[in-house]
């Protein structure tokens, strides 16, 4: 995953909460006339093998046609245990066990809900949107359910706790102090973060890239905690 300064941290978790906002307006949760419905084992059922109707993956609980991406999640490909699924938690823990392949987020924390929408965010540009499965996050109605709406609301909150961080930030900007015996000491300040290391700035998690550029597999160390030494996939 990858790292960057406290403020890059905050402006990423203001970024997520407009990017929330949007894709309300833009019917990513709610109802939609004519939306595909699917089950998890018709769902299932596209894997993207011999006779497979296609090559589908989930994420919080929205489908999307990977087959442009083949080379990455067909059988035996490197990430191919997200097909056919939804297996949200993986995106953060980057537990690619069968066990760890599963839609469950309910114990994540506010930065790792948000490194899920930029994820979100990734498919819905990347790849083509195609329906919803049901269970956890969507009703048989295709309505979004109680543990959706959680994630909206950690989304939310994360993003303003961001905003109040980074506010504070501006108002007490981070300062540097360096002494020696020749030219004595020096104390100075900067709402940008200086480019050697800067005393009680820390670094935090970013969502990880899939916004990359780059095509083909990439993989970058997880770097949080419930994944250390883990790999997370950038396709």
């Amino acid at each position: 995953m990858l790292r960057r300064g406290g403020r890059g941290l905050l402006l990423g978790l203001a970024a997520a909460a407009a990017a929330a906002a949007a894709a309300r307006w833009l019917g990513w949760w709610g109802g939609r006339a004519g939306l595909r419905l699917f089950v998890p084992e018709e769902l299932a059922r596209y894997r993207g093998g011999p006779g497979d109707p296609g090559l589908y993956l989930a994420l919080l609980g929205r489908v999307y046609d990977v087959s442009s991406g083949r080379r990455h999640y067909e059988p035996g490909a490197h990430y191919s245990g997200f097909a056919g699924r939804d297996a949200s938690r993986a995106f953060v823990t980057g537990d690619y066990s069968e066990a760890g392949l599963v839609d469950d987020i309910a114990d994540l924390s506010f930065s790792e809900v948000l490194t899920l929408q930029n994820w979100l965010s990734f498919y819905e540009k990347k790849y083509r949107f195609v329906g919803r499965v049901t269970g956890r996050f969507y009703g048989e109605d295709g309505l979004p359910t109680p543990a959706l709406s959680r994630v909206e609301a950690m989304i939310s909150r994360g993003a303003e706790a961001g905003r109040r961080a980074l506010e504070e930030k501006q108002m007490f900007p981070p300062c540097n102090a360096e002494w020696s015996s020749s030219r004595g000491g020096r104390l100075w300040c900067s709402p940008e973060r200086p480019s050697g290391p800067v005393t009680g700035a820390g670094d935090g998690p970013l969502a990880p890239g899939p916004h990359s550029k780059l095509e083909g597999p990439r993989v970058r160390a997880q770097r949080s905690p419930r994944g250390a030494g883990k790999r997370l996939p950038e396709v």
